[in-house]
C-alpha cells in the first residue's frame, strides 16, 4: 500500500513539473514571437558584390539569383537596362542563391565567385548568364564548362583552380544563401530596393519600386 501512495506522489510530481515546464515554454513562444520576414537581417555586406556605385543617396538595388534559374535569365536583360536607365542613381549588389533543384547552379556561383577573387566577377556574371542555354538544365554538374569560361576570360588558372577548391569559397556562397533564407527569400530573383522586398509580378516592378525609392 505505502508503495502504491508512494508510485502516486511520485507521478503526480512529475506531472506538476511537465506542467510547469510547458507553461514556460508557451511563456516565452509569446515573449519571443517570430520576426516578421526579414526584419533585422542585412540585405548587403561589405564583400557583397556590387555591379554599379550609384554613391553617396544612390538607391540600394539587391538582386538574390541563381544563374541557372531561366526567370533570372529572363530578368538578365531587364536588370541591364535598369543599370543603363538609373546609372549614377542606383547601387547594384548581386548576391548568390544557388537552388537545390538546378544541377550546376552552386558550380556557377562557385566560378563567379572564384572570378571575383581576381576583380573578374562582372564578366563571369555576364558570361553565366549570356550562355545559360547550354549548360542549364544539364544531368551531372558541369565544372568543365565553367572552367573554360575562366580561360576565355584570360584569368590566372591557378588561381581559379586554387579558388574552386579552396572550401572558403563554397561558404562564400552559402553566407549569400543563408542570408537569403533569413530574408524571407524562397524563389530566384528576389529583389530587395531599400531593403524593401519587391513582390513580383510584372517586369515593371523592379523598376516601380525603384521609381518609388528615388521619389519618396
Amino acid at each position: 500500500m505505502k508503495n502504491s501512495v508512494k508510485a502516486t506522489l511520485i507521478a503526480i510530481a512529475v506531472a506538476i513539473v511537465l506542467l510547469i515546464v510547458a507553461l514556460v515554454f508557451a511563456l516565452n513562444q509569446r515573449a519571443a514571437p517570430t520576426p516578421p520576414e526579414g526584419a533585422g537581417q542585412q540585405t548587403v555586406r561589405t564583400d557583397s558584390h556590387v555591379l554599379d556605385d550609384g554613391g553617396e543617396g544612390a538607391v540600394t538595388v539587391v538582386e538574390f539569383l541563381d544563374f541557372e534559374c531561366e526567370a533570372c535569365g529572363a530578368f538578365y536583360p531587364v536588370v541591364e537596362e535598369l543599370r543603363e536607365k538609373y546609372d549614377g542613381e542606383i547601387a547594384y549588389v548581386v548576391r548568390y542563391f544557388p537552388l537545390p533543384g538546378h544541377i550546376n547552379s552552386t558550380q556557377a556561383a562557385l566560378a563567379a565567385e572564384a572570378a571575383a577573387q581576381q576583380d573578374r566577377f562582372e564578366d563571369m556574371y555576364h558570361r553565366l548568364f549570356e550562355t545559360q542555354a547550354q549548360w542549364g538544365e544539364q544531368g551531372e554538374e558541369t565544372p568543365e564548362v565553367f572552367r573554360a569560361f575562366a580561360e576565355e576570360l584570360g584569368l590566372d588558372m591557378a588561381a581559379y583552380d586554387a579558388a574552386i577548391a579552396d572550401p572558403a569559397t563554397a561558404e562564400r556562397v552559402q553566407a549569400d544563401k543563408t542570408d537569403g533564407e533569413k530574408l524571407g527569400v524562397t524563389s530566384t530573383p528576389t529583389f530587395f530596393v531599400d531593403g524593401e522586398k519587391v513582390v513580383l509580378e510584372t517586369w515593371d516592378d523592379p523598376e516601380q519600386a525603384i521609381e518609388k525609392a528615388l521619389n519618396g
